[in-house]
C-alpha cells in the first residue's frame, strides 16, 4: 500500500506560553485518534510547535484505508423464501443493498440460517477523510481563552492566519477555522517574514530552520539550555536552569539567543528569593550563583531575534529588570517596618472558608495540635504554639502579596529579623514541606508539628462542613495534604496515631456539623491515599490492601507492614502461603466460625495436624519479640518456613470432619494459622 508523510500546520499569532505543550500535544492525539478510528495505517505521529503555530507531522501514512469486507445479514433462511419463492422480507433485503435476490448468500449461524449479503468494500482515500479529522481534533484542543478577531465569528485562543495540509507533494482540501489549506507557510516574523512554498511535507522542519524558527519544541528547549549554561560558564558562575521556566521560555521564542546581562550588587542586600521570583516571574530570565552558591548580580535572557547588536538587546532588559528590582527592596523595607506579630491581628480579615472562619481562627485551632505533636516528638511546645501564631503573618505583607510563592520564605526571613527563636522563623518555611510528593520534608521538630497541624486542622474542617473532595473537584488539596501528612509521619519516622492526632484536630472546631463521624471520615481517607503514596515505591494494590484489612491507624507503623509484604511477595513460598491463607478465609467463612483459635491438642489424630500445631507453636514463640520490635519483614520472613506444614495439612488432613469436635478444633488450629499472619497483613490478598 502507497504511504507518505502527513503536514497539518495551524499559524496564528503568539499562543500563551504556558498553555503551548498543551495544546501541541492534544493537537497531535487528535489527529492520531481520528486516524486510529477511520483504520487507516500509520507510522510516527510527531507533535511540533513554536509560539506561531501548532504543527503535525504523520509519517508513513496510508493513501487510503484498507478494503474491508462487509457482511449483512438478513432474514432468516425460513423467513426468506416460501414454497421455493422469495418473500418480499428477501426481495426488500436484496434492494436494499443493490443486488437481485439470487446474488445473496446463505450465512451459517449457532442460531440458525440466514439469508446475507457480503461485499468488498474500497477503503476511503486520506484525502477525503482528513478534513473531518482536522476539524475533529481542533475542537477538541484545550483552549484556555477563547477570543474572537476581525468581523467573523471563528474563535480561537488567538487569531489564525494560516493553514498547511499537505499529503506528500499533494495539498489536501481541507478548511479550518475560516481557513483554506495551503502548502504555505512563514518563518521567523523577523528574520524570514515572507511566505515559504513546502514542495514535499518531509521538508518542513529543516525549511523553517532555514527561515530562523526550530519547530521541534525538544530541540528548541535544548538549545536555550544548552546555550544557557555556555554563558554561565563564560561568566564563571552556576546556571539554575528551573525546568518550567525552561518550558515557558521555550514557548515564547522561536529562535532561541541567550544573552548575559547584569545588575546593580546593591539588590543583592535583598533575600535572593525576592531578585530570583521577580526575574523568573516577571522577566522570565535565569539567575546564576557564584561558587558558593550565592546569587550572582548577573541573569541570563533568552531573546527571540539575532541581533546585529546585541548588547542593545542586554541594555534593554538591564533597563527593565531595575525597577523591578527596585521594587522588590522597596516591598522588603516596607515590610521591615512591623513585626511579623504585629500582623496578626490583620488575619481576622482573610477569611479561609467561610464557614470555619478567618486565619485567624485556623490558628488558634493549630495551636493546641501543634503543642501536642511537638510534645510527643521531642520538640519544644512552646515554640510550636508560636510558629503556629506567627504561620500565616507573611501573607499580609507587601512581598508576599507581590509574589505568592514567596509564602513561608518571607515569614521565614521577617521572623528571624524580628529575633524570634530560629526554630520557630525556620518552621514558617518548613510548614509549606512536602509541596509534591518527592519533595523533603520539615527538618525541625517544630516544622514537623505545624506542617502536621495545619494540613490536619483543614481536613477534620473540610470533611466536617460536608465538602470532601470528589474525583473532579478538590479545592483545597485534601489529596495532596493527605499524602504530605503521610510523607512526613513515614519519612520523618513519626510513630504517631492518625486518629489521635485527628480527634484532637476535630476537638478545636467548634460547632461542626459532621462532628459525629468526621474522624472516622477523614482517617478512612487518609488511609486509602496509601495506595497512591506506595506506587513509586513498587507498592501493588495486592500489597495494599494486604495492609488494609489490618485496623492500623499509625501512618509509620502502616508503611513498614507495606515494606514487609512487599519484600514477603519476592519469596518463593509467597503464592502458595497466599493460597493456603485465601482458602483458609474461605473455609472459616463458610463455616460461620467464631473466630476462636484454641486448639485442643488432644483432639488431634493425624500426624499432618499435629505437625501444624507445634510449628504454629514454635514460630508463634519465636516470632513473638519481632513483632514488639516492628519487625515485620523478619516476621513474614520466619512465617514463610510455615509453607511445608501447611501443604501437607490440606494434602493429607479432612477440615470437615463428620465428629463436630474435631471439625472444630481444626478450623480453630486454621484460625490461629490465619491469626499469626494477621499480625502483620492479610497475605491472601497476594496473588497466588
Amino acid at each position: 500500500m502507497a504511504t507518505d508523510t502527513l503536514l497539518l500546520e495551524l499559524g496564528c499569532e503568539e499562543l500563551p506560553p504556558a498553555a503551548l505543550d498543551a495544546l501541541s500535544d492534544a493537537f497531535a492525539e487528535g489527529i492520531k485518534s481520528g486516524l486510529e478510528a477511520a483504520e487507516v495505517p500509520f507510522g510516527r505521529v510527531r507533535a511540533l510547535a513554536s509560539p506561531r503555530r501548532l504543527a503535525v507531522v504523520v509519517t508513513e501514512l496510508a493513501a487510503s484505508q484498507p478494503d474491508r469486507e462487509i457482511e449483512r445479514r438478513g432474514p432468516a433462511l425460513a423467513a426468506a423464501f416460501k414454497d421455493g419463492a422469495p418473500t418480499k422480507a428477501a426481495e426488500g433485503f436484496a434492494r436494499s443493498c443493490g443486488v437481485a435476490v439470487d446474488q445473496l448468500i446463505e450465512l451459517e449461524t449457532p442460531k440458525g440460517t440466514w439469508l446475507g449479503f457480503r461485499e468488498r468494500q474500497a477503503g476511503e482515500r486520506v484525502s477525503a477523510l482528513l478534513p473531518g479529522i482536522l476539524n475533529k481534533a481542533l475542537d477538541a484542543l484545550p483552549v484556555p481563552k477563547y477570543m474572537r478577531w476581525g468581523d467573523t465569528r471563528t474563535e480561537f485562543s488567538r487569531p489564525v492566519h494560516w493553514l498547511v495540509a499537505l499529503y506528500g507533494r499533494e495539498v489536501v482540501a481541507a478548511e479550518a477555522l475560516g481557513l483554506s489549506a495551503s502548502r504555505t507557510t512563514y518563518g521567523h516574523r523577523f528574520h524570514a517574514p515572507d511566505a515559504l512554498q513546502l514542495a514535499h511535507a518531509d521538508d518542513y522542519v529543516a525549511a523553517l530552520e532555514n527561515a530562523f524558527v526550530l519547530v521541534d519544541r525538544e530541540q528548541r528547549r535544548e538549545r536555550i539550555r544548552e546555550q544557557v549554561l555556555a554563558e554561565a560558564e563564560v561568566n564563571e558562575a552556576t546556571a539554575v536552569i528551573d525546568e518550567d521556566l525552561l518550558g515557558e521560555v521555550s514557548g515564547l521564542v522561536e529562535w532561541p539567543v541567550a544573552l548575559t546581562g547584569s545588575f546593580d550588587a546593591r539588590f543583592l542586600d535583598v533575600p535572593a528569593e525576592c531578585l530570583v521570583s521577580s526575574m523568573q516571574g516577571h522577566q522570565k530570565y535565569f539567575h546564576l550563583l557564584d561558587e558558593h552558591g550565592r546569587l550572582k548580580p548577573l541573569f541570563i535572557t533568552v531573546a527571540n531575534i539575532e541581533s546585529r547588536d546585541p548588547a542593545q538587546v542586554i541594555a534593554g532588559n538591564e533597563k527593565v529588570i531595575r525597577p523591578r528590582l527596585a521594587d522588590a527592596v522597596f516591598f522588603f523595607d516596607a515590610d521591615r517596618k512591623r513585626t511579623l506579630a504585629s500582623r496578626r491581628a490583620e488575619l481576622g480579615s482573610m477569611v479561609f472558608q467561610h464557614r470555619l472562619g478567618t486565619l485567624a481562627d485556623k490558628a488558634r485551632r493549630s495551636e493546641a495540635v501543634a503543642a501536642f505533636i511537638a510534645e510527643r516528638i521531642g520538640g519544644e511546645p512552646a515554640h510550636a504554639k508560636r510558629a503556629t501564631q506567627l504561620a500565616k503573618c507573611d501573607l499580609v505583607t507587601e512581598m508576599v502579596q507581590e509574589f505568592a510563592e514567596l509564602q513561608g520564605v518571607m515569614g521565614r526571613y521577617y521572623a528571624a529579623e524580628d529575633g524570634e527563636a530560629s526554630e520557630v522563623a525556620v518552621a514558617l518555611e518548613e510548614q509549606y514541606l512536602p509541596r509534591f510528593a518527592s519533595d523533603s520534608i520539615p527538618q525541625t521538630a517544630t516544622g514537623k508539628a505545624l506542617a502536621l497541624a495545619d494540613r490536619l486542622d483543614t481536613l477534620t474542617g473540610i470533611f466536617g462542613i460536608g465538602q470532601r473532595p470528589t474525583g473532579a473537584k478538590d479545592p483545597f488539596a485534601l489529596r495532596r495534604a493527605s499524602i504530605a501528612v503521610i510523607n512526613i509521619l513515614v519519612a520523618g519516622e513519626l510513630d504517631l496515631d492518625l486518629r489521635e492526632l485527628l480527634t484532637l484536630a476535630a476537638e478545636q472546631h467548634a460547632d461542626l456539623p459532621g462532628a459525629d463521624t468526621v474522624v472516622d471520615d477523614v482517617l478512612t481517607y487518609m488511609l486509602d491515599r496509601f495506595r497512591a503514596w506506595g506506587q513509586d515505591a513498587g507498592i501493588s494494590a495486592e500489597m495494599y490492601l494486604a495492609v488494609r484489612k489490618r485496623p492500623v491507624t499509625k501512618p509509620l507503623d502502616f508503611a513498614r507492614r507495606l515494606y514487609a509484604v512487599k519484600a514477603f511477595a519476592q519469596r518463593d513460598e509467597a503464592a502458595a502461603l497466599a493460597a493456603a491463607n485465601k482458602r483458609v478465609s474461605n473455609i472459616l467463612a463458610k463455616q460461620d466460625h467464631d473466630g476462636s483459635t484454641g486448639v485442643n491438642a488432644e483432639l488431634l489424630s493425624e500426624p499432618a495436624e499435629k505437625a501444624l500445631l507445634e510449628a504454629l507453636g514454635n514460630r508463634r514463640e519465636s516470632v513473638a519479640p519481632l513483632l514488639a520490635e516492628d519487625r515485620y519483614t523478619d516476621t513474614l520472613d520466619a512465617l514463610a518456613t510455615l509453607r511445608e506444614p501447611v501443604d501437607r495439612f490440606f494434602d493429607q488432613v479432612m477440615v470437615m470432619a463428620d465428629d463436630d469436635a474435631v471439625r472444630r478444633n481444626r478450623l480453630a488450629l486454621l484460625a490461629s494459622l490465619q491469626a499469626l499472619f494477621l499480625e502483620v497483613a492479610d497475605i491472601a490478598e497476594l496473588p497466588q
